[in-house]
């Protein structure tokens, strides 16, 4: 099977050509803000995306009319379950919409569901950011006015546990285990009997703080803060996403120079260990929602690249669980692998209403 992968991100977009579980072209396809900025929004740079996906693929001498499916990372769509969805007009509304806000990854559905349709090949979406498998208990947020989301790193985070299935020989149906995904942002996801059953919210200040991102703040003076007039609301959301964290700190979001800088630098190394603290944090609370019975505790991200962080995690909490470290992303895969279980007749694709 040859697929193709595409997968949009704010400034680029990676594209890889796999023969089954085996890349056989991987570009990452950088595009210049000037480039960029003629686009009042995301969704009016469909075309230009699209051109460049399709000229890097001419250079490369590869035949869309080659292609068996086109997999995307898909979008903001409405909340779903986790799994291998064909992409159909339902998910082109919503992604054409931007039913849960804009973003680049919506135009990656929009260009595969279009190349699909044009060679006659099927265009899959997997384990978009928006999957939502929480129990009822995990919604509850304290207050009936503001109700807990599931966002976060689905892909990279259900493609390492699979993996860690197939080396210890089990279903991904039959485990429980904490998957910590750690890069800019930072999620730390309970898997139990296939389902993402509570997660920390990446994006939307929850769990640890992260390399750019602010996490969990106490609340009464971040309200008080809101309300101040000393900071607007624009200035607010930047502090939470973006220019929180490691870099409010520190005045970089370069981890690994960060850690670096700790070995002679007390405050970076308190900052940085405060970090790896709630990190531990949260793997321990979310162990609690199987009652500690955990099979592993696995790591991945670009983070888990350092021994420094991923010691610390696990000196904090491998009384738990075995620990794990899986280093990096694996979204290409992890998408090629998605659009074949379902090709190989391994699982049905799931529809999206």
């Amino acid at each position: 099977m040859k697929l193709l992968i595409i997968n949009p991100g704010s400034t680029s977009t990676k594209i890889s050509v796999y023969e089954d579980e085996n890349p056989i072209f991987d570009q990452d396809l950088h595009h210049e803000m000037s480039e960029l900025a003629v686009f009042e929004k995301i969704t009016d740079q469909y075309d230009f995306r699209k051109k460049v996906i399709l000229d890097a693929l001419k250079e490369a001498g590869i035949a869309i009319e080659s292609l068996d499916a086109i997999v995307d990372r898909g979008g903001l769509l409405k909340p779903l379950a986790g799994g291998t969805y064909r992409i159909n007009e339902a998910i082109v509304r919503d992604l054409r919409n931007g039913v849960q806000g804009e973003h680049a990854s919506n135009l990656g559905g929009l260009i595969a569901y279009e190349i699909g349709e044009q060679i006659g090949k099927p265009a899959f979406v997997v384990d978009p950011v928006v999957v939502d498998e929480l129990d009822p208990i995990s919604r509850i947020s304290g207050h009936p006015w503001l109700e807990r989301r599931s966002v976060f790193h689905a892909l990279n985070q259900k493609a390492i546990a699979r993996q860690y299935c197939r080396e210890v020989g089990k279903a991904y149906q039959d485990v429980s285990v904490i998957v910590a995904h750690l890069g800019g942002g930072i999620s730390v996801g309970i898997h139990h009997k296939g389902r993402v059953i509570d997660v920390s919210n990446a994006l939307h200040g929850e769990g640890p703080f992260t390399p750019e991102r602010s996490g969990a703040l106490p609340v009464g003076e971040l309200a008080a803060l809101c309300f101040s007039g000393t900071k607007t609301l624009p200035e607010i959301k930047k502090a939470l996403t973006g220019q929180g964290g490691i870099v409010a700190y520190l005045g970089s979001n370069d981890v690994k120079a960060m850690v670096e800088k700790a070995q002679t630098d007390p405050e970076a190394k308190n900052i940085i260990d405060a970090m790896i603290y709630q990190i531990s944090k949260e793997i321990a609370a979310v162990s609690t929602a199987v009652n500690g019975k955990v099979n592993a505790i696995l790591l991945t991200g670009g983070l888990a690249f350092g021994k420094y962080i991923t010691q610390g995690i696990t000196d904090r909490v491998g009384f738990i669980a075995e620990v794990r470290v899986y280093p990096g992303g694996h979204e290409q895969l992890a998408l090629a692998q998605g659009a074949l279980r379902v090709l190989k007749g391994e699982e049905e694709a799931k529809v999206y209403e």
